[in-house]
């Protein structure tokens, strides 16, 4: 992950400008672009000084959650509804979310989106052989024969 550029070096740079160089040669003198100049002197200008903004974290998951009630109640009262009928509910609703931010809503509040419940082993028929490779295409049980 990236990591911000440090205050000290913001500082300088903007002293530069401050002291009358341009953008482009108080970037060029100090190693960084003339964008990032611009960005810590509008930072600069809006809250008083050019401190980076915090890097990673998740800040969208904030406009799901606004709508939690909206997306339980487009699961069903069964909650057995597929993402991508949550996703046609929603969009009734005149909300648009992505497949992957519903997706990881789910996983965020422990719902599932298994169908059936999970079978206990069978005792009697084995379902693979016990000599079979990880990742083989099949065995004499789940193939049938010619």
């Amino acid at each position: 992950m990236s990591k911000a550029l440090s205050l000290d070096l913001r500082v300088r740079v903007l002293a530069s400008v401050h002291a009358g160089a341009t953008h482009r040669e108080a970037a060029e003198r100090f190693g960084v672009s003339a964008a990032s100049v611009s960005r810590w002197r509008t930072r600069e200008r809006e809250q008083g000084d050019a401190r980076p903004k915090a890097l990673g974290g998740d800040r969208r998951s904030g406009r799901i959650e606004a709508h939690r009630d909206a997306v339980m109640a487009a699961l069903g009262p069964d909650r057995d509804a597929t993402i991508e009928e949550v996703r046609r509910d929603l969009v009734a609703r005149g909300l648009s979310f992505g497949f992957g931010t519903i997706q990881r809503f789910f996983a965020r509040h422990d719902i599932t989106r298994k169908k059936r419940p999970r079978m206990p082993r069978s005792k009697i028929v084995p379902t693979s052989r016990s000599g079979a490779k990880r990742g083989s295409r099949g065995n004499s049980i789940s193939t049938p024969s010619a």
